[in-house]
């Protein structure tokens, strides 16, 4: 599975964020140059079905998925898997039991109590046989708890030290609420980037790697240097707002 590979090697991969239910967009995505598109059950539109279909495109065009399911939904997390992602985005994962709870669904015993069935994954990753699958799957798929609260920056090396979390996942805008008491949503406020980049330090320092949403493309550098692996770049509709506005300027002068 490409994902763990990658993240392995240490080098700086941007995903996609694909949040319209549409098969299309995300193949379109998945078409583009970046290393993996990620599909939002949370905030965005997808629901199972078109997340898992939309899977299926995504690994034609030879990039990883991940989905991000809703609030506490650990039992799309294993169904995630058995459709072919190769990494479960869990939000507000803001407690040991939480990050416990998340990390039992994502794996097979003795480390959790994923239960057997990837019969899509198989399909889709036809280099495993299920004996290879299943003594592989509890490292190359990847179990992320996303930070994005006071409660949960307070207890990162708890989180970080539960057996069969992989990495974290920061939404910065979430954490700007939770770092302002309610003020606002400010992802760039002065007064969180030193926590951000304590985030990356101390999950690295943990063996493990730090991943970030990046709401403005520009910030994508800054998270490097501080130690993130993983960005997401922005939202799909972004993309094409983005893609828009420069065919414009270039065709109006």
């Amino acid at each position: 599975m490409k994902l763990r590979e990658n993240l392995d090697r240490d080098v700086s991969l941007i995903t996609a964020w694909s949040t319209s239910p549409s098969l299309e967009i995300a193949g379109a995505l998945a078409a583009c140059p970046f290393d993996a598109v990620t599909v939002d059950m949370q905030h965005g539109g997808h629901d199972e079905g078109s997340a898992f279909a939309s899977m299926r495109l995504i690994h034609a065009r030879g990039k990883p998925g991940l989905l991000r399911i809703p609030v506490g939904r650990n039992d799309l997390a294993s169904r995630a898997l058995d459709m072919g992602f190769e990494a479960v985005i869990a939000p507000m994962v803001n407690s040991v039991a939480d990050a416990q709870e998340f990390a039992d669904a994502m794996k097979y015993p003795p480390l959790g109590n994923r239960s057997w069935g990837p019969m899509r994954a198989l399909e889709l990753h036809s280099q495993d046989t299920p004996e290879s699958y299943f003594k592989s799957a509890n490292r190359k798929t990847l179990a992320i708890a996303m930070i994005e609260t006071r409660e949960a920056f307070a207890a990162l090396d708890d989180l970080l030290s539960v057996e069969g979390i992989d990495g974290v996942f920061v939404g910065p805008s979430d954490l700007s609420i939770s770092w302002s008491g309610g003020e606002g949503v400010d992802p760039k406020r002065p007064d969180m980037q030193d926590a951000l980049a304590d985030i990356a330090k101390r999950t690295r320092e943990a063996g493990k790697f730090a991943a970030i949403f990046a709401v403005d493309p520009a910030s994508t550098p800054l998270y490097v240097r501080m130690g993130y692996r993983l960005t997401a770049l922005n939202t799909d509709p972004g993309v094409i707002n983005a893609g828009a506005a420069l065919m414009l300027e270039m065709a109006r002068g």
